[in-house]
This record gives structure tokens, C-alpha cells and sequence, in this order.
């Protein structure tokens, strides 16, 4: 017709796969570390909440989340405080009085490290901020494959969680509970990790200590043998040398 047509603009694929903001819950461990390396890939821009409940390990657990933050480069932090769950106890990791159990990978049931419903409680505090940031989604490192056995782990559990957040959210509020690592081996998530240069190295994940790694704890045993299936070094440091842990 004589006249000049406006060029379309190509949107890529990739492009179209990714959402707005996400938050992000970081601990500081190398669950959260990957999860929040694949957030990355998946969202245009990320939020890092990092959650205190009185864990003996919470100061080192908080210089591993900024650490985690500033390498993503993320802006939007917040830091909240669950005390009530030191002062309710029932668990190792809370309670100075009950001893953090030597590592024992075919040990049945669940160990005293578990925080009871602990994850219901990161959630909420992470969904109410999603909800007021406007966030499309909410990422959570929960392993339930080689893994504590925490029941609040299970994605049954987070199938249930969605279902709360659906129905106890505005009716305009979409939030998607996203657990991206829960069906993986631990050894696996290293891999991962590697795969998407994750800073592995910045995190930490000992429930005793805070300057060398235990190697003897649960979350240590765990750690050590996934760096070892996966045939990487583990980068943190541990009490003796982490090659001679044989789990």
C-alpha cells in the first residue's frame, strides 16, 4: 500500500520462560545456594529472605546468605527473626540441651535435628512478603530424596502449602511455591551446582560449628558424601581433612 511497515520485535525463547521477581529463601547451605542459582535462570530479578529461629550455626548461616546475595547481586534482602521456635525447643539444632546426633546415613525415622514444622513457618513469612512485593513465586530448597527425612520435606507437604497459599492470598495474588531440588540426590545438586557456576564454596552447611566444619554431623555426613558420588572436592573447610570422612 506504498507505506512502511513497523518492525516486529522477537521476543526469545528464553525470554518468555522467565517471570518477574521471585523470592528467594537462602539459609546459607548449599541446598539453598543451588536453588537460588536456578532461580536465577528462571527470573528477571530476585529477593533473598534468610531466616533466623535461634540455629546454633545462625551467625555463620547469616555470612553465607549475604555472601550468597552479594554474589547474585541481589538488592532486595530482608532478615526475620523466628525465635519462638528456640523457645518451643524440641530439637538439636534449637536447643543446647539436646546434643546434635553423630552421623549415622542408615539410621530410620526422624533425628533430633528436626525443627518441628519449621518450613510452615519460612513459608509464611516468605509468602506474606511475596505477597506485598508482588512476587510471582516463592523458591524453597527442600530435598526430600537423600535427604534427614524431615517431614516437612515431602512434596506432599508443599502440594498442601500451595493449596493454603491459593486460598489464604487476595484473590488477585498468584504465588507459586517452586522446589526445584526436591527430587534430586544431594549428589546431584552439587552437580548442578557446578553445572550453573553456583558458589558452592560460600555456603555452609554444619549443624555444630561455625569455623570448620564438623564432618561428623548429619548435614556434614550428607554434604560429603554428595561431593564425593558427584567426584567434586567439597570447597568448605572441615575439621580433618574432608577426604577422610568415609561416608
Amino acid at each position: 500500500m506504498g507505506g512502511s511497515e513497523e518492525p516486529t520485535e522477537v521476543v526469545k525463547d528464553d525470554e518468555l520462560d522467565r517471570n518477574g521477581l521471585a523470592i528467594c529463601l537462602v539459609s546459607g547451605g548449599m541446598d539453598s545456594c543451588v536453588t537460588a542459582a536456578i532461580a536465577n535462570e528462571e527470573n528477571d530479578e530476585l529477593a533473598f529472605l534468610h531466616v533466623s529461629y535461634g540455629q546454633r550455626t545462625e551467625t555463620r548461616e547469616r555470612e553465607s546468605f549475604e555472601k550468597l546475595a552479594d554474589h547474585y547481586g541481589v538488592k532486595s534482602r530482608l532478615v526475620v527473626s523466628l525465635e519462638q521456635l528456640a523457645r518451643i525447643g524440641g530439637s538439636s539444632l534449637t536447643d543446647t540441651r539436646i546434643p546434635v546426633s553423630q552421623a549415622d546415613l542408615s539410621a530410620q525415622g526422624i533425628p533430633s535435628s528436626y525443627v518441628p514444622f519449621r518450613n510452615a513457618h519460612l513459608l509464611a513469612a516468605a509468602v506474606s512478603w511475596a505477597e506485598v512485593q508482588q512476587a510471582s513465586s516463592v523458591y524453597i530448597g527442600a530435598v526430600a530424596e537423600d535427604s534427614s527425612g524431615y517431614p516437612d520435606c515431602r512434596p506432599e507437604f508443599y502440594d498442601a502449602f500451595q493449596q493454603v497459599v491459593n486460598v489464604g492470598t487476595k484473590p488477585e495474588t498468584r504465588i507459586e511455591i517452586r522446589t526445584p531440588v526436591i527430587q534430586m540426590k544431594k549428589s546431584e545438586i552439587v552437580a548442578k551446582g557446578v553445572e550453573l557456576s553456583a558458589p558452592l564454596h560460600l555456603t555452609w552447611s554444619c549443624y555444630r560449628e561455625s569455623k570448620l566444619a564438623c564432618g561428623t554431623c548429619d548435614s556434614c555426613a550428607l554434604r560429603l558424601r554428595a561431593f564425593r558420588m558427584a567426584g567434586i572436592n567439597d570447597p568448605i573447610p572441615y575439621v580433618l581433612d574432608s577426604n577422610r570422612f568415609a561416608y
